[in-house]
């Protein structure tokens, strides 16, 4: 009986095929296993062919300086193949100060672009068509401004606000447990963010309206499973509010999307994304009665973990790096930012920043995860690490009901996370957690790098600039508007 010679190599196909194969000529499916991905619990992920029909975005993380230094990155990623943008502000900006501000002295454009005008923010986009790429701006407490001012570059390039796509972080939970760049009290910051909501509902359908964030709790020292236990803690409080508030939980909860960070255990990671989704999806369902499968549907960007990246042997952070994208490809998420390998000692230099994107392309081009739907389903050990940590998540989260959500379990969430990061530190110093070039394998006389150096008079040049605004603009006019806001944020009106 004649059988069928099967391949050894692979076939050469054209572009345009859809099917995928290994070097071996093994045609590679779409999906293994019973479970199907784009369907609830959303286990497997949230579309059902995932990266075969669409790649993950590739969002890189930058802002410096001026407006105009970060344009020049901005343009040079995407030159690079970077098919999202990432805006990173200074810490005045994220508080709501103006540059000139006697409390930011020192720190104009340190950690981030500085942006105080509408200039500032048509600078920063020069050049870059809003309509043909999605942004995310990494702003909290004065989201709604950078939202405002983003807008209206898009209405002078012609771009209406339905067009445009992109997600502002929105997230002030978070800043009370792990970051403290926060503006007002939980109160009137909920309402903030919930305005937002139905502001985007009615004007920016096409915009995330908040990025719910475990990133920067995994920085601050939790575990993985406080990392979705808290974040989806926090989905919680946001989706309470907004109801609150009277919104249609299936008008605003589609344009919710999360941020979770990628660490070094590449099976656990894995596991961790397919818990969230499968927990997300019962809470949307089962605790608010969402209909819309878009509402159940827990889309997510991924940061590799900044507080894994050592100083010393800087190198050494292109293969944790890699390690995490890769984790986070393999768990299904929606985009990445690859962080820079010298980013324990300063913002990325223009060579970093370009070999962490290639990091990003060398994952999607060469590694095979992209090929298939959740490469890790079916492994006895990754899943039983996902139901092992929804069921450890669950727990802290009943914990954190009994206590009234999130916003008045602020000094638990903080303790509990503290608490871990202890444990993380006295792991470290014992050896028990080896980390290569810190506590083993270390090296004396380590190579110096070369880092990013934001220029002294960065600063200055954008006091100069702010002065010039303000001493253009219609005083008795500002004076008006800032009256409208203040009797509009005294009332019940969507600020």
């Amino acid at each position: 009986m004649a059988t069928e010679e099967r391949l050894t190599i692979a076939p050469l196909v054209g572009p345009d095929d859809p099917r995928r194969f290994t070097d071996s000529g093994i045609e590679v499916a779409v999906v293994y296993g019973e479970e199907r991905p784009g369907e609830f619990p959303y286990t497997r992920g949230v579309h059902p062919a995932m990266y075969r029909s669409r790649p993950w975005t590739m969002r890189q993380y930058a802002g410096y300086a001026s407006a105009r230094e970060s344009n020049e990155r901005y343009r040079y990623l995407l030159a690079h193949g970077s098919t999202g943008l990432s805006m990173a502000f200074d810490l005045p900006t994220q508080l709501g100060l103006d540059s000139d501000d006697p409390r930011c002295l020192g720190e104009v454009g340190r950690t981030g672009v500085a942006i105080d005008t509408l200039d500032d923010m048509r600078t920063a986009f020069d050049g870059i068509p809003l309509d043909a790429v999605s942004t995310s701006m990494t702003i909290n407490a004065p989201a709604v401004v950078l939202l405002l001012l983003y807008e209206l570059v898009a209405e002078e390039q012609g771009v209406p606000s339905q067009a445009l796509r992109g997600t502002t972080q929105n997230d002030i939970i978070k800043e009370y447990v792990a970051r403290g760049n926060f503006i007002y009290p939980p109160a009137a910051s909920m309402r903030l963010t919930t305005d937002l909501f139905a502001y985007c509902h009615e004007r920016v359908p096409g915009w995330n309206t908040i990025s719910i964030s475990g990133y920067h709790f995994r920085e601050k020292g939790c575990s993985a499973v406080q990392e979705v236990a808290f974040t989806l803690c926090s989905g919680i409080a946001y989706v309470q509010a907004a109801l609150d508030a009277g919104l249609a939980v299936d008008d605003f909860a589609p344009r919710l999307a999360f941020f979770f960070n990628g660490h070094n255990n590449v099976f656990q990671e894995v596991a961790k994304f397919r818990a969230a989704r499968r927990m997300w999806a019962h809470i949307m369902r089962d605790r608010f009665g969402a209909r819309d499968p878009r509402s159940m549907a827990l889309r997510f960007h991924t940061q590799t973990g900044g507080v894994t990246l050592t100083a010393q042997q800087p190198l050494n952070n292109v293969v944790r790096v890699a390690l995490q994208g890769f984790a986070a490809v393999c768990g299904g998420t929606q985009s990445l930012h690859t962080n820079g390998y010298d980013e324990a000692l300063a913002l990325p230099t223009e060579r970093a920043a370009k070999l962490a994107l290639r990091t990003q392309q060398i994952i999607a081009h060469e590694s095979g995860a992209a090929d298939t739907v959740d490469p890790f389903a079916g492994s006895h050990y990754v899943e039983a690490l996902t139901d092992e940590v929804e069921a450890r998540a669950q727990e802290l989260l009943a914990k954190v009901d009994g206590l009234g959500g999130s916003v008045e379990a602020i000094a638990f969430i903080t303790s509990e996370i503290d608490e871990s990061a202890w444990g993380y530190s006295e792991r470290y110093r014992t050896g028990q957690d080896v980390v290569v070039g810190v506590n083993r394998h270390v090296e004396e006389d380590a190579e110096v790098q070369d880092i990013l150096r934001v220029d002294p008079a960065a600063e200055g040049d954008q006091l100069e600039r702010l002065a010039a605004f303000k001493a253009a603009r219609d005083a008795e006019l500002v004076d008006r508007r800032l009256a409208e806001v203040r009797t509009v944020a005294r009332g019940t009106d969507n600020v």
